[in-house]
């Protein structure tokens, strides 16, 4: 997925169908680890191992996907006369929608409190502002982090890209996974996925190349991204070690099954790939409405209701976005290009 932007390249080049299903796949896995907030019900703690496996390469896949679109739409070429304009547009992109829907979230939840259970709860309004912007390890919108990362990513990008080249961008981002960044302006999460874009710059720039491999080799790429979330599951692999093999095992796995014939096959992934951005952006509100409308309703926040929660949330968490930006934000036209 580029999230933030429906996978397109120029007008001289083809759509890239394989990249649309890709973010309607990942952001389906996005949805799912996203129905528990905090920690799954007594006797369910099966859900919080195939979160965390989920959270090994679904966010790194996101920004290979990303830096591979930044470089077939050419904007790493961006010259250094052209930056602020070009960090202007990324901005009204990325970071607009972020500090919209951070906003509605936190006063949502300074509301909602007062009636029903609110996961992640802000301490006040001031507060919560200061943690969804500074102080982000506490920020009561979390889930929206990825849209200041990628804005990050594709303001460094070019300039470091035209001076030192994809192997400088590769470099760069093994570094900053190396260093241990403070939670301020997501600086710790910006570091621990740079590497992730640079090489999808790296695999689109040789893409002919790669993606016949990728392809051709699925049983191998499966095999191993499979034993690597296996290890990490297990605890061999301390934090971002996990993160890393994790999430390079998954481009070659993931990407090459998005062009396999079973995949061509699959409209929803096409679908879901559409809507990418709506889904992004509303599916935790979505999902948190429809939990505490099912808590009102006596379902419970058990092993048993459980089963009941984790369907219908990660139903809610897909289908109510769509139905917004369908119903709703396709008729308001500065929402609607901010979501599509």
């Amino acid at each position: 997925m580029n999230v933030t932007l429906p996978i397109a390249a120029p007008a001289t080049r083809e759509r890239r169908l394989d990249l649309d299903r890709a973010k309607g796949v990942a952001i389906l896995l996005v949805v799912i680890g996203h129905i528990v907030a905090t920690v799954p019900p007594t006797g369910a703690e099966w859900y919080d191992q195939f979160r965390y496996a989920i959270y090994r390469f679904h966010m790194p896949f996101f920004l290979y996907l990303s830096g591979y679109v930044v470089w077939l739409t050419g904007a790493l070429r961006t010259p250094d006369a052209a930056m602020p304009r070009y960090a202007l547009r990324r901005a009204q992109r990325l970071l607009a929608p972020f500090l919209l829907l951070g906003l509605v979230v936190l006063l949502g939840k300074l509301l909602a409190v007062r009636f029903v259970h609110v996961d992640n709860q802000p301490s006040g309004l001031l507060s919560g502002l200061r943690d969804m912007v500074l102080t982000t390890e506490r920020s009561p919108a979390t889930f929206i982090w990825f849209l200041w990362v990628l804005f990050l990513c594709s303001v460094v990008a070019p300039p470091v890209w035209r001076r030192i080249g994809t192997a400088g961008l590769l470099l760069g981002g093994a570094v900053l996974m190396a260093v241990e960044l403070p939670p301020l302006f997501y600086l710790d999460r910006f570091a621990r996925h740079a590497l992730f874009f640079a090489v999808g710059v790296a695999v689109a720039q040789h893409e002919d190349r790669l993606l016949p491999l990728f392809a051709s080799r699925q049983p191998l790429w499966w095999a191993v991204l499979m034993g690597t979330l296996a290890i990490a599951v297990a605890g061999w692999l301390p934090g971002d070690w996990s993160l890393l093999i994790c999430g390079l095992a998954a481009i070659p796995a993931l990407h090459g099954l998005m062009r396999a014939p079973v995949m061509a096959r699959q409209s929803w992934a096409l679908f879901l790939g559409r809507y990418s951005m709506s889904i992004y952006l509303f599916n935790v509100i979505a999902i948190g409405v429809v939990k505490a409308a099912l808590l009102k309703l006596g379902v419970p926040w058990t092993a048993q209701g459980f089963w009941i929660h984790a369907p219908a949330l990660t139903v809610a968490g897909v289908l109510l976005p769509i139905l917004v930006k369908r119903w709703v934000l396709s008729r308001i036209r500065p929402l609607d290009r901010l979501t599509d």
